[in-house]
């Protein structure tokens, strides 16, 4: 079994994360969504999220394509990463990969390909746009 692995804080789920999963699925049998905890999110985007970190991953783990849902560790990024030890990482062609994030990786022993997703339709789905 291929373990995917994908990040994001998912403020209001619309065509853009579904095809972001869907791609990530391509790489994979199972797919693990890690959802942004409030304060990371906060932290990263200056605000909090209108929905709550529950009710992120409960939406996110009701969708059939995924097969698991968690919330993201609050101090350690890399903890779940070292748990599920996924054989891909997928990151969405907004997100910045962290300093030395590779390198981070193999010293944690976890020896996951990082790829990065193609976007859609940015200028329409978008979660900071659909909001306002």
């Amino acid at each position: 079994m291929k373990k995917v692995m994908v990040f994001g804080t998912f403020a209001i789920l619309h065509p853009g994360h579904l095809y972001f999963f869907n791609q990530a699925k391509k790489h994979g049998d199972y797919l693990i969504a890690v959802i942004g905890r409030d304060s990371t999110v906060e932290k990263i985007k200056g605000a909090k999220p209108k929905m709550d970190e529950n009710a992120r991953r409960q939406m996110v783990e009701a969708l059939k394509i995924i097969n698991k849902a968690v919330l993201g560790d609050k101090k350690d990024w890399y903890k779940l990463i070292v748990k599920y030890k996924p054989d891909i990482i997928c990151l969405g062609y907004d997100q910045t990969e962290p300093e030395n994030f590779r390198e981070e990786l193999g010293k944690r022993g976890v020896a996951a390909k990082v790829i990065r997703l193609k976007d859609y339709q940015p200028k329409k789905y978008k979660s900071s746009k659909i909001l306002k």
